[in-house]
């Protein structure tokens, strides 16, 4: 009986510490191998605002580029490339995870709209945190959106625009 009973005793200690232990490392090497998806719009500024209003258009296929460079050297370190669907939208699978080591960015390339060429300065770049050392459980990061600037505005911007003067700072 008191065989029995160091047997019993034996396997609850493995399972209430063991498992775990095999859990936690199993849980460890899957999140290596999880990449991550970086999620953004480009936008049109079709009023030349240099921010998105409600007279803005989204860009489809439109190329951006999700870029990493060394924190220390400003050497590239990886990129990677993606087009955006008819909502504007794009999606960019990112293969690995990128510590503190390096800064991530999503980066405008081109857009296709032949009126809408012009790079919004402060809207050609948004940073994206690619690690899973920082709190957040999903593997989707968000970018702020990344602007064009169209060569002529529509007509309708004056009195778009008008609306925003009454909320002077």
């Amino acid at each position: 009986m008191a065989k029995h009973s160091t047997y019993a005793v034996a396997a609850i200690l493995a399972v209430a510490f063991i498992l775990p232990a095999i859990a936690l490392a199993a849980r460890d090497v899957a999140g290596m191998k999880r990449g991550f998806v970086v999620q953004g719009r480009v936008f049109c500024d079709t009023c030349r605002a240099g921010f998105e209003t409600p007279a803005s258009t989204y860009i489809r296929g439109a190329k951006v580029r999700v870029e990493c460079r060394s924190r220390i050297t400003g050497a590239k370190t990886c990129s990677f490339d993606g087009t955006t669907d008819h909502t504007g939208t794009y999606n960019i699978l990112i293969a690995d995870e990128h510590d503190d080591h390096e800064i991530c960015e999503s980066v405008l390339v081109s857009s296709p709209e032949s009126g809408c060429k012009t790079v919004l300065r402060g809207r050609e770049r948004a940073r994206v945190f690619l690690s899973r050392n920082n709190g957040i459980v999903s593997d989707t990061r968000f970018a702020n959106s990344l602007g064009f600037t169209m060569d002529t505005p529509l007509s309708v911007c004056i009195q778009l625009l008008k609306t925003y003067e009454q909320y002077e700072v």
